[in-house]
């Protein structure tokens, strides 16, 4: 005669089978290995410590940094579709160039009155603050791209506005005169649309499609300002 089923009752007060039950019949062979070490290839090691900034020397940083620096200005000079300035973004380039702007445009004082300090701040309140709005701006209309990487965009591409500075303080040397209004409405003229184009080519694709023409807008009214200073500069 067969053994009678188990009731459902008798299944709920059966003691449940331990976790880790059946683990004690499993036998390890004397042959097989059962000891090692984790270690970390030398040759990651290697690589790991020459890819560490902290064992460099101060040389070496100040270097690297200026390496990355000047290659930033070369995207601008030639400007292309690129996210090199988008994916290494940093603030020294648009500072140093935003110093220099404001160092050349400053003005000397004449007969005791005030040097030219606030024409220093104002300068730098202008440039610091018009990239900002830009960047809010771009925020609002949807754009895919960090306040950072925008600041840092807006920043290199104000180098030709540094050269169109550099280039009209030269020309001033030879003095006033119609000539000398035309080279410099020419060269700022010719450094602005330089601006704005590459300018544009980094940030253009960040926004949406139908908003372009207002992200562009302030990009223009904001190098626009600068090439007005830039052009009614008299020493």
């Amino acid at each position: 005669m067969a053994e009678a089923e188990e009731s459902p009752g008798d299944r709920e007060t059966a003691s449940p089978r331990p976790l880790f039950a059946g683990l004690s019949d499993i036998s390890i062979s004397e042959d097989t290995p059962v000891e090692g070490e984790i270690t970390i290839p030398m040759r990651s090691r290697a690589r790991e410590f020459d890819s560490s900034t902290l064992n460099e020397s101060v040389r070496n940083t100040i270097m690297r940094d200026l390496k990355a620096v000047g290659k930033k200005f070369m995207h601008v000079l030639y400007p292309r579709k690129s996210n090199a300035l988008l994916r290494d973004w940093d603030l020294w380039g648009p500072l140093i160039l935003c110093v220099s702007l404001a160092l050349m445009l400053q003005k000397s004082s004449v007969d005791g009155e005030p040097g030219g300090g606030p024409q220093f701040a104002e300068v730098f309140v202008i440039i610091w603050f018009g990239a900002v709005t830009i960047t809010i701006n771009s925020k609002l209309l949807g754009g895919n791209i960090s306040f950072f990487q925008s600041l840092c965009v807006l920043g290199y591409c104000i180098l030709p506005l540094t050269a169109a500075m550099l280039i009209c303080r030269l020309v001033l040397l030879a003095g006033p005169g119609p000539i000398n209004f035309m080279i410099r409405l020419f060269v700022v003229v010719v450094m602005f649309a330089w601006s704005v184009i590459a300018s544009t080519a980094f940030l253009a694709d960040s926004q949406p499609p139908n908003r372009k023409a207002l992200a562009v807008y302030p990009v223009f009214l904001f190098y626009f300002v600068i090439s007005w200073l830039i052009l009614t500069f008299t020493p």
